[in-house]
């Protein structure tokens, strides 16, 4: 990884971003998942080596709450608004005006805003493992703030799933991935609505296994110029590393 270029967003919040690649090179902007970072999403499973061997360069940035960013604890700090606008202060603040956008999970999230809100600026986008309805809705956040405060057993699997991948990375915080969940709940109840969708070139593409991927394809069916593709033998969790994704996303990207 390269070293961390602090950006501050609108708000004063400070967020860590990587670049990669030939700076005159067309740019990727890279968002990734919930309770992941950009090492993890973009770097280990390989999507930074493929991106720039295609030509690009690559701009990722590790999420507020997430990786070097800073992570409040304030439900406040995360609204869906608030997370796109930090991409957009990541494109301004690195003088970009045309790029192209690869997000998944959270990252894919809040890249449907990004798309809708900038097709002057995204040309064409990416998003994998989308999910539709309230963000976060199946977390038990009772259970989750008793396990942070006296180790209470969390006894809801899907919660117990989401510790579990909270506690894979080093340096997440559980109070700061809380207050995510507990923003994003609050972003409206129709998150994202298909009413209102980007209108830009989109690849929806989730894993066959995962249980989002109903929803993903009705997202992709109200987007005016979308398409979908299903990641073979893929649940939500390991599709990132899928190398069907991978040469989908660089198809798409190339077009």
């Amino acid at each position: 990884m390269p070293a961390p270029q602090q950006v501050y967003a609108a708000d004063g919040t400070r967020l860590a971003t990587y670049t990669w690649g030939d700076l005159d090179a067309p740019v990727v902007v890279a968002v990734h998942g919930f309770a992941s970072n950009a090492r993890d999403n973009w770097g280990l499973t390989g999507w930074v080596r493929e991106l720039t061997r295609a030509g690009y360069r690559v701009l990722a940035l590790d999420q507020r709450g997430h990786g070097l960013s800073e992570k409040p604890h304030e439900a406040g700090a995360y609204g869906i608004r608030t997370l796109a606008t930090d991409v957009e202060s990541v494109l301004d603040t690195y003088l970009v005006d045309d790029a192209l956008y690869v997000g998944y999970s959270l990252g894919a999230r809040v890249g449907w805003e990004v798309v809708r809100d900038l097709p002057h600026r995204i040309g064409r986008a990416v998003l994998g493992g989308v999910p539709d309805g309230i963000p976060l809705a199946r977390l038990n956040l009772d259970q989750v703030r008793a396990y942070i405060a006296d180790g209470t057993p969390v006894a809801d699997q899907t919660t117990q799933n989401y510790i579990a991948l909270t506690e894979r990375v080093p340096g997440n915080d559980l109070q700061a991935l809380v207050a995510l969940a507990e923003g994003m709940r609050a972003s409206g109840t129709i998150d994202p609505d298909p009413a209102d969708a980007p209108t830009r070139p989109i690849l929806f593409a989730t894993g066959s296994k995962d249980a989002i991927i109903e929803g993903s394809k009705a997202l992709a069916s109200a987007a005016p110029n979308g398409t979908f593709f299903e990641i073979p033998d893929r649940n939500h969790f390991n599709a990132p590393g899928s190398r069907a994704f991978k040469e989908a996303a660089m198809a798409f990207l190339a077009e």
